[in-house]
This record gives C-alpha cells, structure tokens and sequence, in this order.
C-alpha cells in the first residue's frame, strides 16, 4: 500500500471516529480521489461525513430561494476549474447561529438601534470599555460554544483535496480553526486573544474570563442573544457595577485582539492577502456584502490580478458589477449542493 493511499485511509477512520464521539446524525457522501504520487495513480474513496444539525440553525438567516440548478453547476464548474482563495464573512456564520450586522429583519442593525463600538471610543473612553467588556463577558459562554456548520466543514474538506489554497475572513469566531482548516488569514483578528494596547501582550479570551468572574462574583455570564463579535445587552446598571482587569504586565488598557469599527488591518496582512490572490487561480466570495473596505480591497486585488471572481451571498453586495458572477443563495445550502456534485475529484496533497 502506498504511502499516500495509507493517509487517506487515516483520514477516513479520524472522520468516522470523530462521528461515533460525538454522536451526531450524519450522512455520506462519498468523493473519488486520485493519489497522484503513486505509480499507479490508485483510486481510493474519501468519505465526506456532515451532521444535518446546521438545518436547525436558521434563525438569523435571511429568507431567500433556493439556489437553481443552473446556479449550482455554474459554481461547481468555476471550483472545478480553479484553485481558490476563498473570502468569508458573517453571512456564513448566521448558520452556526450568530447574527450578521446589515442583513434585513434579522441583521444587528435591523432587530436594534446599537451600533458596534469604534476603535476611538474604546481606546478614549473608560465607561465605553467596561460597558464592552460587561457585555463581552455575559455572551461570552455561548459565543465560544458555538459550532462550525456546513461550510465551515465543506471549505475545510475542499482545503484537505486541494481545492482551497487560503480561507480569508472577515469573522472573529474561530469557526474556521474549529472545523479544521489550516490555512486561515484572520482579516479582523479573532474574539479569542486579547492584546495589551500598550506592551501588546497577549493572553487567550478564556483565560481572562475567568479573572472577570473573580472580580464580578455576582455577575452570572448567561446570555441568549449574541451580537457578531460575542457582545449583549445589558442594563445601566450591571455596566456601572463591572469591574475591569488591567494588563497583568504592565497595567495597560486590554482589548480583544480584533479590528473595530475605524481601526485598520495590518500591513503584514494585507500584504499576505495580496500574495495568495495573486498565487491562487481564483477568489470565491462567500457571504458578505464587501462593505468594509478591508473586504472591498480584496475584490480590487484580484481584478488587478485578472483572477476570475465569483459570489455567493443573501442580497445585493457592493461588487456585484464587478464580478464574473453571484449567486443570490445561502452558503450552506449551495455548498452542500456542490459537494454532493462530487466537485473534488483529485485528492491533491
């Protein structure tokens, strides 16, 4: 048996085991995959193993169609064809039950009149820090709880064939690193880490979860409703009554380790985006409507680049005129579709 072959094989049996653990309803869907470092080029079969659990996680997806067969094989031919960078926002998140900002009756914006912190405000005012934090604080259980859903699974498993040469994504869940993929560019940075905005050290968000519960012993962290980036709504009075950690090192202003609102993405990353669109064949967009400029400037990237250019999104998004295609859809559910397609036909490692 090849070495090759043998890791596929390795593959499969992770993935069923990691089934049986977790006791989750799943249905196959099998792949061929061709280990192309053999001599003989063996033919093996990849099993696909995804829970229907995420149909349940529809509450702050907008209403939409289904994706048209059309649709569906147009998408399946632009993977087929290409290796891709794959740009992601909130709207592939919805599924796994965190509301997007803009999307319409049931977007952030529509449900209330709250706007997201700004980085000015964060760093300039002591109240508006602790009424971020408390609220942090109480969604923070059930915001690190969350799942990846169907996409997250489908990209990771489209990276593992090699279909997917980088995920770049506006989101600060974690998702990604959750379902398994690897090549990840955290556009925004991650709800995960905290930094230190004077000696930028850095420590991990569960860790200083557990110093706000010994500063704030009668704060209970329950929360039903999260925001995007794991925020809540609190009273005037639990605001005023949070206590507020320092840098342990230092004693300076802590922050999580995310672009707000008026804040800028670093050079480095940008930069690193820059390379994978020019290297990859294609960029795939997946869920946002491109109105920060950080994402906008991804589009520009490739079109200077000349790679081709595809959408899927709920709702009109701010290159629609720009691309090669959209499909008006929900991520998961054109996905899926695709998958079911047999898209990844080579295994490439």
């Amino acid at each position: 048996m090849s070495y090759d072959v043998y890791k596929v094989i390795i593959k499969v049996f992770s993935v069923i085991i990691n089934a049986i653990t977790y006791r989750k309803q799943y249905f196959i869907m099998i792949t061929k995959c061709t280990c192309r470092n053999t001599k003989l080029l063996t033919s093996v079969s990849l099993i696909g193993l995804y829970h229907k659990s995420h149909l349940s996680s529809l509450a702050f997806v907008p209403k939409c169609n289904p994706a048209t067969t059309e649709d569906v094989t147009r998408l399946k031919e632009f993977v087929d064809k290409h290796r891709l960078c794959v740009l992601t926002g909130a709207g592939i998140s919805t599924e796994s039950g965190i509301s997007d900002y803009r999307s319409a009756e049931v977007g952030l914006y529509a449900r209330s009149n709250r706007k997201p912190i700004l980085y000015k405000e964060f760093c300039n005012s002591e109240v508006a820090r602790r009424r971020y934090w408390a609220r942090n604080y109480i969604g923070w259980p059930r915001f690190s709880s969350l799942k990846p859903n169907i996409t997250h699974e489908i990209l990771k498993d489209l990276e593992y064939v090699g279909k997917v040469g980088c995920i770049v994504t506006q989101n600060v869940d974690n998702l990604h690193s959750k379902a398994g993929s690897k090549k990840i560019i955290e556009l925004h940075g991650t709800a995960f880490n905290v930094i230190c905005l004077n000696c930028n050290h850095k420590i991990c968000r569960h860790e200083l979860q557990k110093v706000f519960q010994k500063l704030n012993p009668s704060m209970i962290a329950t929360a039903e409703m999260i925001r995007p980036d794991g925020d809540v709504e609190l009273s005037q009075t639990q605001v005023e009554s949070f206590n507020v950690p320092a840098c342990d090192n230092c004693g300076g202003i802590l922050k999580p380790d995310i672009v707000f609102f008026g804040d800028n993405v670093s050079r480095d990353k940008v930069q690193s985006v820059k390379d994978n669109v020019e290297s990859l064949d294609a960029l795939l967009v997946l869920g946002t409507t491109l109105t920060t400029f950080s994402a906008y400037r991804i589009i520009l990237q490739a079109i200077d680049a000349r790679k081709p250019i595809a959408i899927v999104n709920i709702g009109k998004t701010r290159a629609d005129e720009l691309v090669n295609f959209r499909i008006e859809g929900r991520c998961g559910d054109v996905l899926s579709k695709i998958w079911q397609l047999n898209v990844s036909k080579d295994f490439v490692r």
